[in-house]
């Protein structure tokens, strides 16, 4: 039973419910391999043992008696370190929350809960969600399990090297311009962006509220349409949730590749050989299955990063305004004075990005600044969301690599911010449009490095989505397996 770790999301689940291992088992093999490995990794904060085998023996019991919660009884799942859980440390990997404990937990927790899910925190992330390397993490750095001196992406880095290192199957992570998708990719898992409003964002703590998204990371395709079909669906908590049901995953429709549309784009110096090979080659098998290749005009999706930056770094400036040093986390009170306080508080609490964010945000919402950069910001991304409406007249689905490099070393892109933020500049656009993608491996590089390729579909098109990516990764070329020895 110690080999359980190198089981996929699936096949986990249907051991569990054919009675051939317990959760107790799962949860034992897991944290075996967490605690063999995660020092080279370093995908969690923290690990919960006590509480992980609690729960993990309480459903056990369940199963035993007959009584289990749901077919999901049992399955491990991490959690970002952004989504909230009752009594738990949620310190968003900053200084500022190092000691804050959850009073409530996030409505996809919550659900996660009554299906009976083990739930493994806290994955390490970017602080405040705010990077794309989960280097800017305020207490350390993660490492892609497929080669240790790179990045596993962010900022959900420790979420998708905590699947990819097989420490959990499946994961929550969270997405404002890429954050489950770029980290997917270079981490050679399956990773999704759902449709803005179809997943609960109570309880996640906010970066960029318009642009926020939280979804699934998993080692199948199976594990992201389940964890998906379990996490979305109408809260009254969240006033930005949509008045829509659950996600129903036996309703995926039949997929007919020769009757498949898709949008594919004209390749640019910035995508690397390798990355670009992966993704035409995959092009040419669908066309050669009967599919029509349209290409697309992207073009004025290529304002998508600076439009992105001006919003979120907007939003980022408000909503963080209310780590003070009074309402949450770290008091720092130097003279007794109100105003030192907040920025002895806020100076010491926060990193370099986090700060470097707050400020272009307060400059672009200051008075004779608004104007000329958030309104104009706004109105472009309006023209970013026709602009998809467009795209999806003419296809079914839009096909891209989801990062146009694979795995960079640590520290390789530090030093240069707007190289680190060029990393989003196939996924933003997404956020900015509310639409959904997800990741999926289709091969590696010369270096053995996992290459995504990004499905994208009109609003509330996961199962067309879900579709394809079944059908490509049964795929023999695109199958990625995931580092049994890591470091």
């Amino acid at each position: 039973m110690k080999s359980l770790w190198k089981l996929k999301y699936s096949e986990i689940k249907k051991g569990l419910n054919s009675g051939e291992f317990t959760p107790t088992e799962v949860a034992k093999s897991l944290i075996e391999r967490i605690e063999t490995f995660d020092s080279k990794v370093q995908a969690f904060l923290a690990l919960e043992k006590d509480s992980i085998l609690k729960a993990a023996e309480e459903s056990t019991q369940r199963r035993k008696s007959g009584k289990a919660l749901s077919e999901f009884d049992g399955i491990p799942i991490g959690i970002k370190d952004n989504i909230c859980i009752k009594d738990t440390i949620t310190s968003c990997a900053s200084k500022i929350l190092e000691n804050y404990k959850s009073p409530f937990s996030a409505t996809v927790v919550e659900r996660l809960l009554a299906k009976g899910f083990v739930l493994f925190p806290r994955a390490n992330m970017d602080e405040f969600a705010m990077g794309s390397s989960t280097e800017n993490s305020a207490y350390q750095v993660t490492k892609n399990p497929f080669d240790i001196s790179r990045i596993p992406g962010g900022s959900s880095g420790g979420s998708a090297a905590a699947v990819a290192a097989s420490m959990v199957p499946v994961a929550l992570g969270s997405d404002t311009g890429g954050s489950i998708r770029q980290p997917a990719s270079l981490c050679g898992i399956f990773g999704l962006k759902p449709t803005y409003g179809t997943v609960s964002r109570y309880g996640l703590v906010a970066y960029a509220s318009s642009l926020d998204q939280i979804g699934p990371l998993s080692n199948d395709i199976q594990g992201v349409i389940d964890i998906h079909s379990i996490i979305s669906g109408k809260d009254s908590k969240d006033a930005t949730s949509r008045n829509l049901s659950h996600f129903e995953p036996n309703q995926l429709p039949a997929l007919d590749i020769s009757k498949l549309r898709i949008g594919v784009m004209k390749l640019g110096p910035e995508i690397e050989p390798d990355v670009a090979s992966a993704y035409q080659s995959t092009l040419k098998e669908l066309e050669a299955k009967g599919a029509k290749l349209i290409e697309l005009d992207f073009s004025k999706l290529s304002y998508s990063i600076p439009i992105y930056y001006i919003i979120a770094t907007a939003e980022c400036s408000s909503n963080l305004s209310r780590f003070d040093g009074i309402r949450f986390g770290v008091r720092k009170d130097p003279t007794g004075k109100l105003e030192d306080l907040f920025v002895a508080s806020r100076s010491e609490g926060f990193g370099k990005e986090v700060k470097r964010r707050i400020l272009l945000g307060t400059f672009s919402l200051s008075a004779g600044y608004y104007d000329a950069y958030y309104g104009r910001a706004q109105k472009a991304r309006a023209l970013i969301r026709k602009e998809y409406e467009g795209f999806f007249t003419k296809v079914d689905l839009i096909l891209q690599p989801t990062s146009p490099t694979t795995a960079f070393k640590v520290g390789e892109k530090t030093g240069d911010p707007i190289q680190m933020y060029k990393a989003d500049i196939l996924t933003t656009s997404v956020n900015l449009a509310g639409v959904p993608a997800l990741s999926l491996p289709i091969g590696k590089d010369s270096k053995g490095l996992p290459i995504g390729l990004q499905v994208t579909a009109s609003e509330l098109g996961e199962a067309k989505i879900f579709a394809l990516a079944k059908e490509l990764s049964s795929w023999d070329q695109t199958k990625v397996e995931l580092p049994e020895k890591i470091g």
